[in-house]
């Protein structure tokens, strides 16, 4: 139940520093006033003096290639001098930027990063590692491969790499490209059971015609090519590379999308189902696989959540139209409110369906809230029971959060993004699949980079990153920096779910403190959470009283965003507080919760039109640790709505 104004007086009786001190979390960050300097720096200092001693002893019998004298010449002091003055003035234009490092800023997705993971990445930077091959990275490829699977342990997925149904993951730039790299499998491995057929193999044990081929069930499809895999390797030289051309020669990624589907007339361009709430990166997804936006159809949504029943409607229409379905995706942690889709309840629609001839793979994208998991997990990887985990909160997490984390390991792929949530140096996204087995259906060849056959073992075979990765050149750097972050912090409830845990009870604190707000100035402004929050993002509605335009409405919190938002044109310092703002689609409300939310505000819904045709929210990111900061006895929250309620009156007053 959402919080409105004439609710309980929960918010008088929340005490935000109930909750006990983690002292462990104090080493973490370098902190809001830079506390940990000393930390850092001695860490930096330390390891960039072992980066020279390495190179010193390297060949040290190699003569010195810059003389001792060289930093005497006046070119050298002037290069010196121009590259300080750069560098200085850059320092000097760099404070400008964000303070994501204050728990004065709850705008976007970006808070302080963890020490670990920040001297990981400095340390490594100099050594400048390429991930595309074990050739140019030898030591931060194979780390890369064991963040998958420490990822696919925290999602539930089997992260043994004896296990042939072994887990794979690797890191991208972000959650966009980690999508994308989620629509090429699910195509690669729907379409790849009809290239089977059209070559001729008639002993794989493969589907009785097209559309069958087509709709296996994921699992299906993997064992198929587990079965090709096999078969090719008992075949002869000669033979293994006739049918690995007949078979090349059939598959969509050779014919392309025209020619594969007027090669197979009965076939039609498979759907991508997204919710509303779904990241925009799924239409550009579409446009670069070539599947086209009019194929993302979009999932009628239930309190900003997939409905269930409509989309097994969806489905039902699609199998009684014969219409292939690529991909369902579920958001765990929805980029612009922090909801989090019935994964169960999609995960349990696709094995209906897929019973019925209909299979397609279940998307997490997990970019946001991807590292709630950790939360779920106990050290030696098993669930927690949704009682145990409720004891540190008030009530997160809701049943439905429980069963959608508890189903993440019987989905196909999912998107995580370490630099969310992880506090992690940005270009560190991260895609996980459920069983790499299909990961040889993405594998290019480049004999100038890869040489020779992969070998069978799990950690020998992804040395060569760069075949099967949307990119080509990638930095080891963020390798290094998620590998470290994760051995020091372990992905459990024990050690980084400090992290989230605090993050969800500075949400609840919020949601109490909402309340309140809306109590004490009702008689100015009418506010509301327009839904609970599933995770540590949470949104604020807000009318004046009296006012039942939704573009009037639109125009004041567009106005009180103005000044919570960065102003390049102002130094950052004159802002108390910083948030972002958002807009509530009324087609993810669902009629239901349209009418509640208006009806609480004020608004009229008939006010909504082609310029106003969604309600502007203020949105906050509540992923700072130091946000209630004990030591001072300080709750950054409190003092934001404050500040809120001041500038309210303020703005309605006239005044400034």
């Amino acid at each position: 139940m959402a919080a409105t104004p004439s609710e309980s007086d929960q918010g008088d009786r929340h005490d935000p520093f109930d909750a006990p001190r983690q002292h462990m979390l104090d080493a973490c960050f370098l902190g809001p006033y830079a506390q940990n300097d000393t930390l850092l720096e001695k860490l930096v200092v330390e390891f960039l003096r072992d980066h020279v001693y390495w190179r010193r002893n390297f060949h040290p019998e190699d003569p010195l290639a810059i003389s001792t004298t060289a930093a005497l010449h006046p070119d050298y002091l002037a290069f010196e001098a121009k590259t300080r003055r750069e560098l200085h003035l850059l320092s000097a234009a760099l404070k400008k930027s964000v303070p994501f490092h204050s728990p004065r800023y709850i705008g976007h997705m970006a808070s302080d990063l963890l020490l670990p993971g920040l001297a990981a990445q400095i340390l490594t930077l100099p050594y400048n590692p390429n991930n595309v091959t074990e050739d140019t990275a030898p030591v931060t490829v194979d780390l890369e491969v064991k963040v998958g699977l420490q990822l696919a342990r925290m999602l539930g997925y089997a992260n043994d790499p004896s296990r042939p149904d072994c887990a794979f993951g690797h890191l991208t730039s972000g959650g966009t490209v980690a999508n994308y790299q989620a629509l090429r499998l699910a195509l690669a491995q729907k379409a790849f059971p009809v290239a089977l057929r059209a070559a001729g193999i008639g002993d794989l044990g493969l589907p009785e015609d097209d559309w069958a081929a087509f709709n296996l069930h994921p699992r299906e499809a993997t064992a198929l090519v587990d079965r090709w895999g096999r078969w090719l390797a008992q075949a002869s030289h000669s033979d293994r590379r006739r049918w690995q051309a007949r078979v090349e020669g059939e598959r969509l990624e050779q014919r392309g999308l025209v020619d594969f589907f007027a090669v197979h007339p009965t076939l039609k361009v498979p759907k991508v189902l997204a919710p509303v709430t779904a990241h925009y990166s799924w239409s550009k997804g579409c446009k670069l696989l070539g599947l086209g936006r009019g194929q993302l159809e979009r999932l009628t949504e239930r309190g900003m959540r997939i409905d269930p029943e409509a989309m097994e409607a969806t489905l039902e229409r699609c199998l009684r139209e014969r219409q292939p379905v690529l991909m369902a995706v579920a958001v765990l942690g929805t980029t612009e409110y922090g909801t989090v889709d019935p994964i169960d309840a999609v995960v349990a629609a696709r094995e209906r369906f897929a019973a019925r001839g209909l299979g397609y793979a279940v998307h997490v994208d997990a970019a946001w809230g991807g590292y709630l998991a950790t939360l779920f997990r106990n050290e030696d990887g098993s669930l927690r029971p949704r009682d145990e985990i409720a004891r540190d909160f008030e009530s997160f997490p809701s049943p439905g959060v429980h069963a959608a984390i508890a189903a993440l390991g019987e989905t196909d792929s999912v998107t995580v993004d370490p630099h969310k949530l992880g506090y992690l140096p940005y270009g560190a996204g991260a895609f996980v699949c459920r069983d790499h087995r299909t990961t040889a259906l993405l594998t290019e060849a480049a004999d100038y980079v890869f040489h020779g056959e992969a070998a069978p073992d799990y950690m020998t075979r992804y040395r060569r990153l760069g075949q099967l990765i949307p990119e080509g050149s990638k930095s080891g750097a963020a390798a290094a920096a998620v590998y470290v972050t994760h051995r020091v912090l372990p992905l459990d409830q024990a050690h980084f779910g400090r992290l989230p845990a605090q993050t969800v009870r500075a949400a609840e604190h919020f949601r109490a403190r909402a309340q309140r707000f809306a109590r004490d100035n009702a008689d100015v402004v009418h506010a509301l959470m327009p839904f609970d929050p599933d995770s540590n993002l949470a949104c604020l509605a807000l009318n004046p009283a009296g006012n039942r335009s939704v573009a009037v409405a639109n125009a004041f919190v567009r106005r009180l965003h103005d000044e919570l938002r960065i102003d390049p044109r102002h130094p950052v310092q004159d802002k108390q507080f910083f948030a972002s703002a958002t807009t509530l689609k009324p087609e993810a409300l669902g009629e239901e919760g349209l009418r509640r939310i208006f009806a609480t505000l004020g608004l009229d819904s008939a006010t909504l039109d082609e310029d106003n045709d969604k309600l502007v929210l203020l949105r906050h990111t509540l992923m700072n640790p130091y946000l209630i900061d004990h030591e001072n006895g300080i709750s950054y929250i409190d003092l934001y709505f404050d500040h809120l309620a001041l500038r309210v009156r303020a703005l309605l007053a006239g005044t400034s």
